[in-house]
């Protein structure tokens, strides 16, 4: 019931799995080359930047575990359907 307001109230607008994670991979990507720049000029680099990278890698994991979290919370919503079609 609650899904068929959401599904009204945002009608047309979808996220696809594909879409996160590929956001998530450029994302790491991005971070990744930002690191590879700090540490080839790690006798220039100021404190900033590696308050920028440090908060930058901590956005990354949480978006990680946000998706672990998600893909956990679907496979739990599909072996409880599967556990109900079981049971009738």
């Amino acid at each position: 019931m609650a899904f068929q307001s959401l599904a009204g109230k945002y009608s047309g607008q979808w996220i696809e799995f594909g879409t996160i994670v590929h956001g998530y991979n450029m994302m790491q990507t991005k971070v990744l080359s930002q690191v590879n720049k700090v540490a080839s000029l790690v006798s220039k680099a100021s404190p900033g930047a590696f308050l920028l990278l440090q908060f930058s890698m901590g956005q990354v994991t949480q978006i990680g575990d946000s998706i672990s979290n998600l893909i956990s919370l679907v496979q739990g919503m599909m072996n409880m359907a599967v556990r109900n079609q079981k049971a009738q």
